[in-house]
């Protein structure tokens, strides 16, 4: 994919491309803001997120594509989170739903957000011999996540903060 020379001119960053298997589905219910940093922020986040999937699928914990998005103590846990499946041979399979984003920008380069994710349809997929492990749908299937952001000199909201609480009631259906 390159870019245009207009596109590559202006400030917007060159992300990676993330092709995720079929299998692998999300919706984003958090509509746009109307406000341009707060929807920045809410773009990158979706792909931060599908990165993560990517890494896991590509059994590749410093793989290039989160780690776009990913920086100091939130790339090392999110590394620590990848090297599980990889040490167990096993990606993640189903449809993920994402809700309840609430954004907070703190001046032009520092924001934070708070999301909820539905891991109900959502399972672990060990691949030698390929096996979906289809688990029964609990209040650990809903989690909070409180992240941390900042925009990078390439003008990217990257992680570098990540809170997540399992069984969360503000997430239960």
């Amino acid at each position: 994919m390159s870019a245009s020379p207009s596109a590559s001119a202006s400030a917007a960053a060159e992300r990676p491309k993330i092709e995720l298997p079929s299998d692998l589905s999300y919706t984003f219910d958090w509509p746009k803001t109307g406000d341009k940093d707060k929807d920045a922020v809410l773009a990158d986040s979706e792909q931060s997120i599908k990165a993560v999937d990517l890494a896991i699928v590509n059994q590749d914990a410093l793989d290039k594509a989160y780690l776009f998005y990913y920086e100091g103590e939130a790339a090392a846990s999110t590394q620590k989170f990848i090297e599980a499946y990889v040490k167990v041979k096993a990606r993640t399979t189903g449809s993920y739903r994402y809700y309840d984003a609430v954004v907070n920008v703190n001046g032009s380069s520092s924001a934070s957000l708070v999301y909820c994710e539905d891991q109900g349809k959502a399972y672990d997929m060990y691949l030698h011999p390929k096996k979906v492990d289809k688990t029964a749908v609990t209040k650990n299937s809903y989690v909070l996540y409180n992240t941390q952001l900042h925009r990078n000199d390439k003008g990217v909201w990257v992680i570098e903060k990540l809170l997540s609480q399992r069984g969360s009631a503000k997430c239960q259906p």
